[in-house]
């Protein structure tokens, strides 16, 4: 069954008072450097972004997965929330969220499982999930959440940007979260401006106005994207998503990016190969 945005009203008693959520990111205000933040500022290039299903294969997978790739040396890695209608993922990513539903996972046994994820891995975590996931389980609760378990940035691409300015960025900056908008081909410059100036942590470059899928080039078009893109000078880092899934696309993508992000090629190989390891290894030699 679908379910639908529900933008709260001026007044709404779910919305926080000013002065609470002033207090809230005075108190918030002294926490050390993102994550996020840092890996950018260490000047590294060719940057590796893992997302995964939380849920998928199994269950109890979330912690495994993190681990692995935080071993193997994957500078950060993406978190999806499984949702039953994920308007920018392709059939890959679709296939695994539904999976993890039918495994049983919620946003609630998530943050469960990452509770010791600090434990575990120190690279920077993005969770990424869609905005009726967040507002279910109410989106003051889900920064703060996210904050106590070591999320360092927050991915949701069917907020719109006017709305998070209005109503959420106040609780997102309180728990000295990132937060990260998608641009496209088709964004006009000036709205590529707009996301740059509102948003932290990098701005994601999606390589084309279609959902996540593996491709294995990028022709002229995208690249030239890529080069408008780099040639703006944008505040923020840019990561390319979408279609990543080789030496090739992930070359073409990074020459003109800090470094790519990979999904559906990594969601195919942890339901095909016999171990998350043996899955992580075989990415690995694909892209670098």
């Amino acid at each position: 069954m679908k379910r639908f945005v529900r933008f709260l009203p001026a007044g709404h008693p779910e919305k926080q008072p000013p002065k609470v959520a002033q207090k809230i990111l005075t108190i918030n205000v002294k926490n050390k450097m993102n994550r996020i933040d840092r890996l950018f500022q260490s000047g590294k290039n060719d940057i590796l972004s893992v997302y995964f299903t939380a849920g998928y294969p199994k269950l109890d997978d979330t912690v495994k997965i993190i681990k692995s790739l935080s071993d193997h040396g994957v500078d950060m890695i993406e978190i999806g929330v499984p949702f039953s209608d994920p308007m920018a993922d392709g059939p890959v990513i679709q296939a695994s969220g539904q999976q993890a539903l039918r495994n049983g996972m919620t946003q609630k046994l998530l943050f469960q499982q990452l509770k010791d994820i600090r434990q575990v891995t120190d690279i920077p975590l993005i969770a990424m999930s869609y905005v009726n996931t967040a507002m279910q389980f109410g989106f003051e609760k889900y920064c703060k959440a996210c904050a106590e378990v070591g999320i360092d940035g927050l991915i949701i691409p069917d907020l719109p940007m006017e709305v998070y300015l209005a109503d959420y960025k106040q609780y997102v900056t309180a728990n000295n979260l990132a937060y990260t908008q998608l641009v496209t081909p088709e964004t006009p410059e000036d709205r590529v401006r707009a996301i740059d100036d509102n948003t932290t942590g990098f701005v994601y470059m999606v390589s084309s106005a279609s959902t996540t899928g593996a491709q294995q080039s990028f022709n002229d078009a995208k690249q030239q994207y890529f080069k408008k893109i780099e040639s703006m000078n944008l505040k923020n880092p840019t990561l390319v998503g979408f279609g990543v899934s080789n030496k090739e696309t992930f070359r073409a993508a990074a020459d003109h990016s800090r470094g790519c992000i990979i999904g559906s090629a990594f969601i195919k190989l942890l339901g095909s190969c016999a171990s998350i390891d043996e899955a992580v290894e075989t990415l690995l030699a694909r892209v670098k």
